[in-house]
């Protein structure tokens, strides 16, 4: 697992060193698309925290492996994996297209992004925690991929939201819901129900692959 996160750091700065030296290329190449096995940040838009875990657990609600919100880029707690859904199989390099139904990953942990009807600690609502590890879990695991702008695939750096399968909620950040001790400054991430600026995310730093040719 070391050696598996050794790689993934170094291909991340390999990574930005390539997006800093076409950063006026205005080419949609296959590495500018989020496709399944991408290894991403995702950054919130109205605040600019990233999605966030590590191995605190809940103090109330469920317990489980809690989701939060930081402001440093430099952490790579922040990674994560796209996945397909439960039972279905999504090659590396497959293109996620607005509507897929995926799973987030945690790089570190292994275990999947997941929501439930539990009540989060500060704002009351949909409780967001990690789940499970590997492809063990089931469909509270399960995010649809909605482009704020339409389109088919999923542009890197896009607006996008993430809509909770299970209980309608969307992935939001809470920027005013701030924790203290063990984890400071680190904000809140619950599910909710309606669309607002405060659940639309886009993609930062991460390893992005060429899109899979369909016919191979």
């Amino acid at each position: 697992m070391k050696k598996l996160q050794l790689f993934v750091l170094f291909a991340i700065i390999a990574t930005c060193v390539r997006a800093h030296d076409h950063d006026d290329d205005d080419d949609d190449s296959d590495v500018e698309w989020v496709t399944c096995g991408s290894v991403i940040k995702l950054v919130h838009e109205a605040s600019g925290f990233r999605l966030h875990s590590h191995k605190v657990s809940y103090g109330s609600g469920s317990g489980q492996q809690s989701v939060t919100g930081v402001s440093s880029a430099a952490d790579n707690n922040s990674l994560w994996v796209v996945k397909g859904p439960h039972g279905s199989y999504c090659p590396q390099g497959k293109l996620v297209k607005n509507g897929d139904i995926i799973r987030l990953q945690h790089l570190n942990t292994r275990r999947n992004l997941h929501s439930h009807l539990h009540r989060s600690p500060h704002t009351k609502q949909n409780e967001v925690s990690c789940y499970e590890e590997g492809d063990v879990g089931d469909t509270g695991d399960h995010w649809k991929v909605a482009l704020r702008d339409g389109g088919d695939g999923w542009r890197r750096e896009a607006s996008v939201r993430f809509h909770h399968i299970d209980t309608g909620g969307y992935l939001q950040a809470n920027p005013n819901a701030k924790y203290n001790n063990p984890i400071p400054g680190q904000i809140e991430i619950t599910g909710v129900t309606s669309a607002s600026k405060d659940n639309v995310w886009r993609t930062g730093e991460g390893i992005y692959f060429p899109v899979l040719n369909e016919k191979d």
